[in-house]
Parts: C-alpha cells; sequence; structure tokens
C-alpha cells in the first residue's frame, strides 16, 4: 500500500461523514442519548490550536459515544454579538453582520479540516434573527414572571465608546477596547434578578459531583454568603432628614475597634453634603471617573474626605466617630456605608494611616510570636476566622474565641441590646443586562408617554436590528437612525420608541444550550426534544468562564423552567464539566535599537545547538518558554498550517497526548513531528499485517490477544475518565506490541482492527481508512466499540523479577499457581543464578515473593 498521506485521505473521509449524514443528531428512545456540548467560538476569522484542543476532546467523547451504542447531539454554533464586531465595523467600514458572517463561513471551513464530529443541521449564530427573536420572546417572560426589571444603577461608564462596560472589561480602570479611563454613571438599566436565586445556586453547588472543585469554589466565592450585622450609627448633627448612617459588616465582633465611618461617593448622604461643598462635590466627581470593579478599587490609592461630621458609637455615646466619603466603599453592596476597624483590615488600615486615624485591636494573636502588632507598626492582623484568638476588646470579655465564634457571640449582644440585628447577605448583585450599542440583541420594550415602559408583542418579534447603520460618530447608532427607533405604542398606539439599549452578550450564550435542542423550534425550546436531550452530558470550555457564563447559564435554566421552556431536570443544565489546559508556545524575541523587545514568529526561527536562531541571518534569539499563546507576542500557531503540513490527525493527536486534558501543553515543533512519525508507524504496521505468517509460535496469538483485551480496558477507562493522554500513551505501548509480535496473521488483523478502532476517536480519518484496508464494514464511526473479554484480562502467568544480592539480573514467566518449591527449583536452574553460585553451591538465602519477586542472596 502507498504511504500514509494525510492530505489524501482526510479530505475523502470527511466528505464520506457528510454524504452519510453519520453525526446528524436524532431521537431514538430505543438508544440511551448523549448531549456532549463545548463551549461554542467568538467568530474572530480564525481557529486557534487552543480551539483544536477544545473541540477534539469533546470530538473523543462524541465519537466514543457514538460508537458504545448512543444516540449521539454534539452541535455546533457561534457565539456572534458583541464590541469586536463594531469596533471591526468602524475600523474597516464594513457593516458588523457582513464582518461576523465572513469570519462565521472561514472558521466553518477551518473546522471542517478537523473532522470534528458536529452536527452542522443545528447550526446557529447569535447574531441570528431566528435565535436572538427567541432570546426576546424569553426576555418578555422574564418580565411577566418579574425576573426581569429595570431601576438606576451605578455603572461602568467608557467615554469613547459611549457604552456600560461589565466589570471584567475594565482592565486597570480603563476600558478593555478604548484603552479610556472608565467613569462612574448613574444610568437606568435593564436587570435580571438573579439574585433571587442567591441561596439556590448557592446550595446546588454541592450536587455538581462532576465539577471540577475549583470551579465549584469559584462560584461560591462569587456568589459570597456572609452572615453579618446591620446596625445603625446615630449622627451628630446630620443634615435635614439625614440623622442615622446604616452600616452592614461581616466582622461585628471588631466594632470595639472602629475609628471611622465611611460612606460611598453615591451615599444618599455624600450627594446632600456636596450640594453645599464645592470640594466635596469635586471629590465625589473624581471617585466617579473610577470603574465599580471591586479588583480595581482594591488596587487603587485609598482615599478620604473628612465631612467633618461624626457619629455616635451605640455602645459609648461619648465615643464619636468621624465620617469620611471613601473612593473604595460601592453604594450597591451592603449600605454603601462601612465601619473601619484598622487593625483587622489592611484596606481600613492603610486609609488610617494616610489620615492619622486611631488603630484599636480587638484580639490579639493566641500566642506572642513576636510579630509587630498594627498599633505598633505591623500590618492588619487578619487570622482565618476559624483560628482561636484571645479577644482583649470582645462582647464576651477577654477570652480566647475563634472568629467564627465571636462573630455569632456580637451578633447575639447586639440583638439582646437592640443595636442591630443579624442578617444573611450575598456579594452576587443582579445581573445588568444593558448595553449602548448596536451589535447586540434588541430589548423588546417601547417607551411611552402614556403607557410607560411596554413590552413588544410577541406576534411582533423578532425586533430586528436596522441594516443601515453607519458609525461615523461615537456611541449607539440606535440612538440616532431616522426610522427605527420611532413606533407605534404596542399598548396605545400613539407615538412611541423602541428601547436602543441591546442585551449583554452573556445573555446569548446562557442559554445556547437549550436551544441546540431544538434549533428550529417556533418557540424557544420544544418540549419534547427539551425532556429527551436534555441535561447536557458533558460540557467543555476554558476556566476563564467558570465564573459568570456558568452561573448565568445555571440561572437562565431556572429562569426558563420557571417559564415552563425546560424540564424541572434541566434546573442545573450541565451534568458534568471538564475545564481544560490552555496551549501554550515559546515566545521568541531580539531587542530593537531602542531597547523595546522585537517578537518573531516560531516559523521565522530555527532550534539548533542547544539554543534557538533567525532562519534568516543566524541571529540568536531569546527563548521565553510555556508561555500563552498571543498574536501581539507573535508565538500563536495557526492550526491552518499544521494541519497543511501534518494532518488534522497528527493536530488532534499531539494535543491529546502531551499531558493531562487539565493541564497546559505546550506546542513543539519536535513534538508535532513525532506524533506524524508515529501515525506513520501505525500505518505501516497495519498495513503490513497482510504479509504476516499464517501462524506464529505457540501461544503467540494469544499473548497478542490478551493484551488486546487489557488496552481496550484501559483505553476505554481513560476516555471515560477524561485520561486521554493516558489512553494514548496505553496505544503507544500496544502498537508497539504489535509491531513486535510473532502471532499469525489472524490474530495480528483481529488486533489490528481493535487498535484502528481505539484510535478512532482520536485519529478518525487514518482509523477510517486503515479499517477499510483491514476489511471493515461500514464505516468505522458506525462500529460498535470493542468489549473486553474479563477472562482475558486474569492472566494465567506472571513474571518474576530475579534479584541476585539486591540487584535485578533476570526474570523468569511462571505459571500463576505454581508451588513456591517449583519455582525455587526453576530459579535454580537459571544460566545467570548458576553463574552467580561458586562451585554449584547452594544459596544463602532464596526467597519467594508468590506472584512478585524472587530473591537469592549469595
Amino acid at each position: 500500500m502507498s504511504r500514509y498521506s494525510a492530505a489524501e485521505i482526510e479530505p475523502k473521509w470527511q466528505e464520506a461523514w457528510h454524504d452519510a449524514g453519520t453525526f446528524t443528531a436524532r431521537r431514538d428512545d430505543s438508544r440511551p442519548k448523549y448531549y456532549v456540548l463545548e463551549m461554542f467560538p467568538y467568530p474572530s476569522g480564525n481557529l486557534h490550536i487552543g480551539h483544536v484542543r477544545n473541540y477534539t476532546m469533546g470530538d473523543v467523547v462524541a465519537r466514543y459515544k457514538l460508537a458504545t451504542g448512543h444516540a449521539v447531539l454534539h452541535p455546533m454554533g457561534w457565539d456572534a454579538f458583541g464590541l469586536p464586531a463594531e469596533n471591526a465595523a468602524m475600523e474597516r467600514g464594513i457593516h458588523p453582520g457582513d464582518w461576523t458572517y465572513s469570519n462565521i463561513a472561514n472558521m466553518k471551513t477551518q473546522f471542517a479540516r478537523l473532522g470534528l464530529s458536529l452536527d452542522w443541521t443545528r447550526e446557529f449564530a447569535t447574531c441570528d434573527p431566528e435565535y436572538y427573536g427567541q432570546q426576546q420572546s424569553m426576555f418578555l417572560d422574564f418580565l411577566a414572571k418579574g425576573l426581569a426589571y429595570r431601576k438606576n444603577a451605578v455603572v461602568n461608564w467608557d467615554p469613547v465608546d459611549m457604552t456600560v462596560l461589565a466589570n471584567e472589561q475594565v482592565e486597570d480602570g480603563k476600558g478593555w477596547r478604548s484603552g479610556a479611563p472608565v467613569e462612574r454613571r448613574e444610568l437606568t438599566q435593564w436587570f435580571f434578578r438573579i439574585s433571587d436565586y442567591s441561596e439556590e445556586l448557592l446550595e446546588a453547588l454541592d450536587r455538581l459531583d462532576h465539577w471540577p472543585d475549583k470551579v465549584k469554589l469559584m462560584q461560591k466565592n462569587w456568589i459570597g454568603k456572609s452572615r453579618g450585622l446591620q446596625f445603625s450609627f446615630s449622627l451628630v448633627d446630620g443634615p435635614a432628614g439625614h440623622n442615622r448612617v446604616e452600616v452592614y459588616t461581616t466582622r461585628p465582633d471588631t466594632m470595639l475597634g472602629a475609628s471611622f465611618v465611611g460612606i460611598s461617593p453615591d451615599h444618599p448622604l455624600a450627594k446632600r453634603l456636596e450640594q453645599d461643598n464645592a470640594d466635596l462635590a469635586a471629590f465625589n466627581a473624581e471617585c466617579r471617573r473610577t470603574g465599580t470593579a471591586e479588583e480595581d478599587m482594591e488596587k487603587a490609592e485609598k482615599r478620604g474626605f473628612d465631612t467633618g461630621l461624626t457619629v455616635r458609637h451605640p455602645f459609648d455615646t461619648a465615643w464619636e466617630l468621624p465620617v469620611y466619603v471613601a473612593n473604595f466603599i460601592l453604594m450597591d453592596y451592603g449600605t454603601g456605608a462601612v465601619f473601619g476597624c484598622p487593625a483587622h483590615d489592611q484596606r481600613d488600615l492603610e486609609f488610617a494611616r494616610k489620615y492619622d486615624l486611631p488603630v484599636i485591636s480587638t484580639f490579639a494573636p493566641a500566642s506572642d510570636d513576636g510579630t509587630a502588632l498594627p498599633e505598633d507598626g505591623g500590618d492588619a492582623f487578619v487570622p482565618a476566622k476559624d483560628v482561636p484568638v484571645v479577644y482583649v476588646r470582645g462582647f464576651a470579655g477577654e477570652t480566647e474565641q475563634t472568629g467564627n465564634e465571636a462573630i455569632t457571640t456580637a451578633i447575639a449582644f447586639c440583638e439582646s441590646n437592640a443595636v442591630g440585628h443579624g442578617v444573611t447577605k450575598f456579594r452576587l448583585r443582579d445581573w445588568g443586562l444593558s448595553r449602548q450599542r448596536y451589535w447586540g440583541c434588541p430589548i423588546p420594550v417601547v417607551h411611552c408617554d402614556a403607557c410607560g415602559v411596554v413590552p413588544e408583542k410577541k406576534e411582533n418579534l423578532p425586533v430586528e436590528l436596522p441594516k443601515d447603520v453607519t458609525f461615523d460618530r461615537p456611541g449607539n447608532p440606535l440612538n440616532w437612525h431616522p426610522t427605527w427607533r420611532d413606533v407605534p405604542c404596542p399598548a396605545c398606539g400613539k407615538p412611541a420608541q423602541r428601547e436602543t439599549d441591546t442585551m449583554d452578550t452573556f445573555v446569548d450564550s446562557s442559554w445556547y444550550f437549550a436551544r441546540f435542542t431544538a434549533p428550529h423550534a417556533a418557540t424557544p425550546t420544544d418540549a419534547d426534544d427539551a425532556a429527551y436531550w436534555m441535561n447536557v452530558d458533558q460540557y467543555i470550555g476554558g476556566v476563564e468562564h467558570a465564573i459568570l457564563h456558568l452561573l448565568y447559564s445555571r440561572f437562565f435554566a431556572r429562569a426558563m423552567q420557571a417559564c415552563g421552556h425546560l424540564p424541572e431536570k434541566a434546573i442545573e443544565p450541565f451534568d458534568a464539566l471538564f475545564t481544560q489546559g490552555m496551549v501554550t508556545h515559546a515566545i521568541y524575541q531580539t531587542k530593537r535599537p531602542d531597547g523595546r523587545p522585537h517578537y518573531h514568529f516560531p516559523k521565522e526561527v530555527e532550534l539548533r545547538d542547544g539554543g534557538a536562531f533567525l532562519i534568516e541571518g543566524g541571529r540568536e534569539v531569546e527563548v521565553i518558554p510555556s508561555a500563552k499563546m498571543s498574536k501581539s507576542k507573535n508565538n500563536v500557531v495557526d492550526p491552518v498550517d499544521i494541519i497543511a503540513q501534518y494532518g488534522a490527525d497528527t493536530a488532534r493527536w499531539f494535543v491529546l497526548s502531551d499531558s493531562p486534558p487539565e493541564r497546559d501543553v505546550e506546542w513543539t515543533s519536535s513534538g508535532a513531528e513525532a506524533a506524524s512519525k508515529h501515525l506513520a508507524r501505525v500505518w505501516r504496521i497495519i498495513t503490513d499485517v497482510a504479509d504476516a505468517p499464517e501462524e506464529g509460535p505457540k501461544g503467540a496469538d494469544e499473548g497478542l490477544l490478551r493484551e488486546m483485551h487489557k488496552t481496550v480496558h484501559d483505553v476505554t477507562m481513560s476516555i471515560d475518565s477524561f485520561g486521554f493522554n493516558a489512553a494514548v500513551a496505553r496505544l503507544y505501548a500496544f502498537t508497539s506490541v504489535l509491531q513486535k509480535t510473532a502471532a499469525g496473521r489472524a490474530a495480528r488483523q483481529t488486533a489490528a482492527r481493535t487498535l484502528a478502532q481505539l484510535m478512532s476517536p482520536m485519529t478518525p480519518h487514518l482509523a477510517e481508512e486503515l479499517w477499510t484496508h483491514l476489511g471493515g464494514s461500514g464505516l468505522i464511526a458506525n462500529a460498535p466499540w470493542p468489549v473486553a473479554d474479563p477472562a482475558m484480562l486474569i492472566d494465567d502467568q506472571v513474571t518474576l523479577p530475579i534479584q541476585i544480592n539486591g540487584k535485578r539480573r533476570d526474570e523468569i514467566t511462571v505459571p500463576r499457581d505454581l508451588p513456591k518449591d517449583e519455582v525455587e527449583k526453576l530459579v535454580l536452574a537459571r544460566d545467570v543464578v548458576m553463574r552467580a553460585l561458586p562451585d554449584g553451591a547452594a544459596p544463602k538465602k532464596l526467597i519467594v515473593v508468590p506472584g512478585r519477586i524472587v530473591n537469592v542472596v549469595i
């Protein structure tokens, strides 16, 4: 047979699968179903090698489940709305839709070359009116259920892009696209009432047995359940209508160490005071020019403005605390006011030292280790809440307690003295979904002077985006479109205006898993299809989406179930979750004359003599290993180039083989070459099976088939547990066994067909070609998965290493149940043992450990 040629083989089998509709999902009540889904991609225009890894993992699972008799749903779509398309429209003078659909077409072609077992009949993009029209329909259902509402809120505002940004889109206080400093601005926004589900979303995490612990912990921390105390300080000589400052604290055990009260620049008291104080008004305005991201606020310099007001401590009316407006306090968490205890909070300590405020410890370490206390110049003392400490100013007197015990004591003491009450709060805030941009799902409501906010009628959906828009000025083009905004009120028929905000793109990606079950239904889902296909049995994607995407999807599943769009079993939509590592690559750089780095593409560099050198000119380059792939660093690997050079199966084999799938894998040209050579080796070994002798030595056939069944068992177990690298390693080993075997032709053919089947989820094109060569029936993609014979997994014989004076010198294969005295006779008859014993003398000791080892002591 000819040499292995991926360029010839792969297109042929991709066409065969397409023509046969091999991967078209069909409901089949006679078979168990399996729904495998990868997080769908943003259509940037080009796949990267990280995509290859992510989608190859899902493909292995999908093909394996198809072979094990399941009805498999493995769909693909496009997360297509968002700001990058608008930026591209402005930069290139094209419509965002044209840019998006052109990119989709290009990426779909690249996907096809990977040979993925995707059901393309279910494909959709979130920018398709058919998709977002159903999303608008669900929004109206949420609105009717009280799950969607409108309110004023302080948001991150990008003054250049003129849009609201999520906290995740603010980087170092600047817009992620424009680079402009982000401002805080109060706007009327649409929200989903996700906070109503805080307790349920938190408790359900404990039932997600097949989710990574790290992801569940990240979600738990984001939801942020806390038990604390809500109480008020009485304000001394405050302005009219402001006689108390209400605070919420998770550490009421530190109340007796308070040294100031801080309020948000957006607190009602701060807004009232700024009316009469120009300096405070300027300070508040400056604070509002920073974003609302907590991480950025934590990094920022802690600044405050002394209002000149004081409050009385609830347990000592003679003890007055100054009131500051502080730039690190947000209005929408707690009450927008806190008391500062510098001794036990590093942020408060920095603030206190800056403004020369007292530092008062309420507790100290249980044992003195010589560390300076906060009041003596040390850092804030903030032990874990379960660590015992000595309270010197506590509500139970001077005693040793853990923080948790002291918090419970403090809440009880305060409640018994009518100072506030214990409260459970959550960090999770309602989901603000309004975005002031064009390329998103229009919010289907109309603003009428007579009727107020009026939902659009469902028969008028989808509310489509107008195509004739321009981006020649900043902001949302929908605001100045000549006709789109002006419509009759759906309720009274009078002139009204559409909502021009569009939905956050997280909305689009929070329910696509459900739409894939019936992508062409005239309603968001079809009850029968959802009942059959849900839940997603295996969800795969990057850990960077571990919080918001997954949390929002979990909320959406609950909201959809409440509105009748999903069965109750889909309250938690993803039964199992796997978060894969990144594909990394070395960075190659030289220095420019001005000292700035110049980054070189991998194809510009050759590795030799233990170093890296430019192909042109031979200059040595600096190597930064295992770096995240980045276009700005030129260390990206184009899968199209890899497929052109080696074939898709080589790329697939490499990304599965190099490391456990949850860890990062570094792409190297040497690794790709090694993978390619191995597949060529498999080709040669299997295509040479026909030339093997018809019969082999006694026992050779059984030995090969026994090893085959062990391999089937091990590969099956590895795929089931996402141990793809372990499965590949086992296949490497079995390939060597098949190459070296002396078994006869029939046994070799059986083993070769099984090897092809076991490799088919990883290298499907090569497997199909070999299957045909070996006389397999139909497509290997449809062939039943091989099943290991349990009897063949038990060895009748065992190989025992022979140690002489503690060093391994030989081995012997004997029946597993051979008596020890018979083993001893065989060992003493071995040449290596006889040569070690002078003049035929008996050994000092001969120890047989059954089934394990033989020790000969001379």
